[in-house]
């Protein structure tokens, strides 16, 4: 471990480490049916984080309830978030208590965004001298990034660390250019728009041509074609969007910090032995409870850990090897692996949500953790790479795709079956879902594979929003830049192989729900894709018939019920 060093400030994103918490773990349950699963995380993850960051100074910072100056600004800002899940909410005064018991010291902030508090204090240790790492997974702070100010986004695998290097290693622009180069994309999270059409690469390639957003504008006269005109419909909005998109960082914290503008009263603190105690006794926290009893009452930061063991939420992941074919030999490599592998995650790219009309912009297949590639096939936007025929590929896959004897794997395989039927492909050889693994397991759970991932893998991958944008923004999957259509496709069928690793040894040891699982969910939703598809042959003589004997054996249950009860009632 790292000698510890009071010229370091340590600042966690807390709202984000929230949903973490709350997605990565089990529905676990305390005292009347109180929900836990969050709390348990919440400890393990800020126990993790203290054990390898060592410092003397940190804060854990939330967001607080209510409207922020942002919101005065702009009447839209994050209005198309959802709510908080409710089980959440219900754990959120209750982690807040036991953060603090941690010995972490935590700021709300009525009316500022946590990323405000965690600009202004960052920039205030920066300047005395400190050294700043800042616990994350949002882009936005990246602007914060200096040679004292670096990140650390402790939800990828492995985690992540952005020092300037890092920043422009992934957006392309320096930490001094990230506010023009997000208000040019926009930020779907927080529903701030930027430059229709306008992505990443566009973005970089302007900032590096005309130096900064101040640049792009006054270039936009002589900008051609459709990104062009975009930027000139944009041009009132930018300051805005530039404004919504800054972090402040020169709040008043008075009587939040209570010695601001030094803050000696973020120094750590030891835990609070007894307190957590009865915080764990409380929420019926029994493995945290009784791993403070054995510990050594001295020990600065014993609390404990989630029955799900915190370094599987932030544990080493496979390494990502992730092709993109483009060449016949690269299909005809992927062709023979997934032929001789044991089981094939299959995803689909398409241009509609509607089954029934879907055609095939690309598929992904992934034989291993860590290993698969994307078939990029209706790819039409300027400047899209060469693509192999769409015919030709499918007649290369047809074989192996019709084949019952190939075991296939697929995230909601309904959708899938219909999309490939639309091609004329009859795919057979399904023999798992993981949509359906989790309904059967955790029915009351989001069954998405975004949550799934979270849940189970400790895995974020690129949101459709991510790599299509959102809203009036929002371009077709076919023009996506290919390379990153890659990337979110092979995530999703690679992501999808590991959620089924994970779920199917828990279906497989449970007799009644594997049979379940077996009997009546896979062919039942293979029964209705051809439901759907050819729909059902009713004989209406007999279906009048059912419902005439019907009728009349209700008119007699109401005639019985009304003698019993001596006289009629609605």
């Amino acid at each position: 471990m790292t000698e510890k060093t009071d010229k370091t400030l340590l600042l966690v994103d807390g709202s984000s480490y929230l949903y973490r918490a709350y997605h990565a773990l089990p529905d676990l349950r305390g005292p009347d049916n109180f929900p836990t699963g969050a709390i348990h995380g919440m400890v393990g993850m800020m126990k993790w984080l203290r054990d390898r960051i060592p410092c003397e100074h940190a804060a854990c910072v939330f967001d607080a309830k209510g409207p922020t100056f942002r919101d005065e600004w702009y009447a839209e800002y994050k209005a198309t978030r959802t709510a908080m899940p409710e089980d959440l909410a219900r754990q959120i005064e209750p982690i807040h208590e036991v953060v603090k018991l941690l010995g972490w010291p935590v700021l709300e902030v009525p009316g500022v965004e946590a990323d405000d508090v965690i600009g202004t204090l960052a920039c205030a240790a920066a300047n005395g001298g400190h050294k700043v790492v800042i616990s994350t997974g949002d882009k936005d702070l990246a602007q914060l990034v200096t040679p004292q100010v670096s990140l650390i986004n402790t939800m990828s695998k492995p985690p992540e660390v952005l020092d300037i290097a890092g920043v422009v290693a992934k957006f392309g622009v320096p930490p001094e250019r990230i506010i023009d180069y997000l208000t040019l994309i926009g930020d779907s999270v927080d529903n701030v728009p930027g430059v229709d059409k306008v992505g990443p690469k566009t973005a970089v390639k302007w900032i590096a041509e005309h130096g900064s957003l101040e640049g792009v504008i006054a270039a936009a006269a002589g900008m051609k074609g459709a990104v062009g005109e975009n930027l000139r419909r944009a041009l009132d909005w930018l300051p805005q969007g530039r404004r919504l998109i800054t972090v402040v960082t020169d709040c008043d914290l008075s009587g939040h910090v209570l010695d601001w503008p030094a803050f000696e009263s973020l120094a750590f603190r030891d835990i609070d032995r007894e307190g957590l105690l009865a915080f764990y006794s409380r929420y019926g926290l029994k493995s945290l409870r009784r791993e403070l009893e054995t510990s050594t009452p001295s020990t600065p930061d014993e609390g404990g850990a989630p029955d799900v063991a915190v370094d599987d939420l932030f544990g080493p992941a496979p390494e990502r090897r992730y092709d993109t074919v483009l060449t016949h030999e690269a299909l005809d490599a992927w062709v023979a692996k997934i032929s001789a592998a044991p089981l094939t995650a299959i995803d689909t790219e398409t241009d509609s949500l509607d089954a029934m009309v879907a055609r095939l912009v690309g598929i992904s297949i992934s034989v291993a953790p860590g290993e698969a590639a994307y078939i990029p096939l209706r790819h039409s936007y300027a400047g899209a790479p060469d693509q192999l025929d769409t015919d030709e590929v499918l007649a290369r896959l047809k074989p192996w795709l019709e084949n019952p004897d190939a075991p296939k794997l697929g995230q909601n395989i309904k959708y899938d079956i219909h999309v490939f039927a639309n091609a004329g492909i009859l795919i057979r050889g399904y023999v798992h879902d993981t949509m359906l693994q989790s309904y059967v397991l955790e029915a009351h759970k989001p069954h998405s594979l975004e949550s799934l991932a979270l849940r189970h893998l400790g895995r974020s991958g690129l949101s459709y929003e991510d790599v299509c944008g959102k809203g009036v923004h929002q371009i077709p999957f076919g023009q996506v830049e290919v390379t990153r259509a890659g990337e979110y496709s092979c995530e999703d069928s690679e992501m999808t192989l590991q959620v089924h690793q994970a779920l199917w040894p828990k279906l497989e040891t449970e007799r009644g729900l594997r049979e379940v699982y077996e009997r009546i969910e896979m062919p039942v939703a293979q029964v209705l894709q051809r439901i759907e598809r050819t729909g059902v042959l009713i004989d209406s003589i007999v279906l009048s018939a059912q419902s005439q004997e019907l009728g009349e054996r209700m008119m007699a249950l109401e005639r019985e019920a009304h003698e019993l009860a001596g006289q009629p009632f609605n």
